[in-house]
């Protein structure tokens, strides 16, 4: 049966997910760190209030442009992964050619990527919420869908922390409402630092940004699949 193949699935993700980052992962963590160490406090609030900003705005158009879809009562759970594949394929391709034009005009163009590609991120993970039948005109819904942002993009310690929000979500969505946003972009920024310095080389870079941004939006798709599984078969009473 699917769902049996789904639980399956959905337990090697959490061991995935709770395995240790590779030596050079944690060596690149590491490096970022110690830069975000002399970094001016000043400079981190302004990094913050300023992504802080961009994503809340992100998660008000997504909203406004995400309609709930009635027919996901009715649909089994394999008739909604199909359909959120189809819509993954979509995206990343959007996502690519994306990544590929702001690559191909070096730096300026590159700086652009930033929140062009946050926003098409947004946009599927409302777009996920409202096929498996979560309405995000929530607010504890659109805080979820932060969480899984960061589950997807975030290092080994934080991720076991979000990941235990989003496995015992109605225990800790007040708790969760207030979200740490300097976690929040330190951990998304320095984890596609390095793929975005290289998507700045001109030539160079159209390739780097088409490949990172579908790589992005495939990690992302499997994280969102997998945190909505836990969610709806700990409705069914069923632990993973």
């Amino acid at each position: 049966m699917y769902d049996e193949k789904v639980l399956d699935e959905t337990r090697r993700w959490k061991m995935q997910v709770a395995k240790k980052s590779t030596m050079f992962q944690r060596f690149s963590k590491g490096a970022q760190n110690k830069v975000n160490a002399i970094i001016p406090e000043k400079v981190h609030t302004i990094m913050t209030e300023s992504i802080k900003k961009m994503v809340q705005g992100t998660l008000v158009g997504s909203n406004m442009t995400t309609k709930m879809n009635e027919g996901h009562v009715v649909m089994t759970l394999e008739e909604k992964e199909k359909w959120i594949q189809e819509k993954l394929n979509v995206y990343k391709r959007t996502a690519a050619v994306e990544g590929a034009g702001t690559g191909a005009g070096g730096i300026l163009l590159s700086l652009a990527d930033f929140p062009l590609l946050l926003s098409i991120k947004m946009k599927f993970l409302f777009e996920v919420a409202a096929i498996y039948g979560f309405n995000t005109k929530n607010y504890e819904e659109r805080v979820f869908v932060l969480y899984i942002f960061q589950l997807a993009f975030s290092s080994d310690s934080r991720r076991k922390q979000v990941l235990r929000y989003i496995e015992n979500w109605e225990e800790h969505k007040e708790e969760a409402k207030e979200l740490d946003w300097k976690a929040f972009q330190q951990e998304y920024r320095d984890h596609i630092d390095l793929i975005k310095m290289l998507q700045m080389i001109p030539g160079f870079g159209a390739v780097v940004g088409a490949y990172a941004n579908y790589h992005f939006l495939d990690q992302l798709g499997t994280t969102a699949k997998n945190c909505y599984r836990l969610r709806v078969f700990k409705e069914k009473g069923i632990s993973i």
